[in-house]
Formats: C-alpha cells, sequence, structure tokens
C-alpha cells in the first residue's frame, strides 16, 4: 500500500481510501475468470490453520476465502495497516493488532486464544518490512504453540503492474484470468527446537515461494524474485512476524 502513503492519517480518510480500495477489489474479482488449485488443503477436516502468504501477494485474497471458518489475519498497528485492517473488515475478516515492535506478546496471546476457538489466522512472513518472499520464523513458533498446521497460499493474473514497492506489490487489472493456489500444509510438531524451527522456516519459505512461482507460471509470468536474505543475528530465536502496508 505503499501508493497511499500520507493519504490515511486520518480516520474518514482512511475509510474512504479503505472502500475504494475495497470496491476494486471485487471489481477485479467480479470481472475476471479465476481458477483454484489446492482447495481441497484449506477444507481439509475441522481444525483451524495458520496461512501464510507474501506481503506483496495480499490484495486479491480476501475475495477468495471459502474455507468456512472464522478468520482473522495479524495487522500491524501502524497506519498502514490501520489501513489494510479498514479493507479487510469489508470482505468480514477480523484482525489481530500487533507486529515485532508493538503489540507482540498481546498479539499471541490472542492469537492462540482465537486459534482454540476455531479460528484461522492470516500472517505475511515477510512482513512488514521484508525482505520480499523471505519467511521470518514467527510463523513457525506460532504454529508450534498453538499446535496448528500452517498452509501456503499465492495467487497470480495474467494482467497487472509490479509496483516499485520493497514487495513488489501486484496490482491486478480489471477484465482479467487469475488463480488461487493453497499448498500443502506444513507441521510443526511441539517439541519443535530451534534447529528444527529454522528448518521448518526454510521449508515454509520454499513451499510459499514454490507456489507464488506455480502461479505466475499459469498466468505466463516468469519466476518472481526474492530479495535477499535477512543477515540473521546469532542470538534470534522468534524472528519477526506481522502484516503491515509496504513500509
Amino acid at each position: 500500500m505503499r501508493f497511499l502513503r500520507g493519504l490515511h492519517r486520518r480516520p474518514p480518510v482512511r475509510r474512504a481510501i479503505a472502500a475504494l480500495v475495497a470496491g476494486y477489489v471485487r471489481l477485479v474479482h467480479a470481472t475476471s475468470r479465476w481458477t483454484m488449485e489446492g482447495e481441497e488443503h484449506a477444507r481439509a477436516g475441522g481444525e483451524s490453520f495458520i496461512f501464510c502468504f507474501w506481503h506483496g501477494r495480499m490484495l486479491m485474497l480476501p475475495p477468495a476465502w471459502k474455507a468456512g471458518r472464522p478468520v482473522r489475519m495479524l495487522i500491524s498497528r501502524h497506519a498502514d495497516g490501520r489501513l489494510i485492517a479498514e479493507v479487510i473488515r469489508r470482505f468480514g475478516i477480523g484482525t489481530v493488532a500487533g507486529s515485532s515492535t508493538k503489540g507482540r506478546v498481546s498479539a499471541v496471546r490472542e492469537i492462540l486464544r482465537a486459534v482454540e476457538a476455531g479460528t484461522c489466522i492470516g500472517i505475511t512472513p515477510d512482513g512488514p518490512r521484508g525482505p520480499r518472499m523471505r519467511a521470518q520464523g514467527g510463523a513457525i513458533a506460532l504454529a508450534r504453540r498453538a499446535g496448528v498446521p500452517i498452509l501456503p497460499a499465492s495467487y497470480a493474473v495474467r494482467r497487472r503492474k509490479i509496483l516499485a514497492s520493497w514487495d513488489r506489490f501486484v496490482l491486478p487489472w480489471p477484465f482479467n484470468r487469475g488463480v488461487y493456489i493453497w499448498g500443502e500444509p506444513l507441521h510443526v510438531p511441539p517439541e519443535a527446537g530451534p534447529e528444527k524451527e529454522e528448518a521448518l522456516r526454510a521449508e515454509l519459505e520454499r513451499r510459499l515461494n514454490a507456489v507464488t512461482e506455480e502461479a505466475d507460471a499459469l498466468c505466463g509470468h516468469g519466476p518472481p524474485e526474492p530479495g535477499p536474505p535477512r543477515p540473521r543475528r546469532a542470538n534470534e530465536t522468534a524472528p519477526r512476524t506481522g502484516t503491515e502496508g509496504g513500509r
């Protein structure tokens, strides 16, 4: 949402922009032909799950949610995050406010309570600041604590504009063709230690990039290029995770 920066600080303006963005998303979705692959993964069983998607691929995911379960998304407390929350609220999607810098502990507690109550949770593991298409470890740690699987998800369209933002945000045009892809669930053992969590973080990143690359290929595009990996500190045990507008 970098292209909207500076226009959404005041609540009335933010609500107006959110209505316009939600209207555009509905227009694109209604005037385009969509296929969905792997939907059985999202519908399998009666358990909740955490679904992960890259920050640059968030725009068209809200109208695709048909899993038949309540869903909330982890959203930053910053102004960009509040704008995203206003947009997805119009699609019946709730939020959990928190990020790596503010409200992290309370957000984790709220997520665990929501999952226990049967709610699915959406997370962008490369948010809020990237690097793009590089998974941080927060989703793995949450899945371990919550005892639920992680499902990777992505989408692509034939006609689009790639914005010059850190996440290479995909802006689709109306009257399009697109595809949604759900990947196979990734299970995190409750006894997973740091080494196992790091291996699962890398596997989540690989799977998310794989479904994104597959979606792009089905729409006639080459593979997207991830950003350079973020250097990991020796004492880092729970990397950040969150959803926030491009920063």
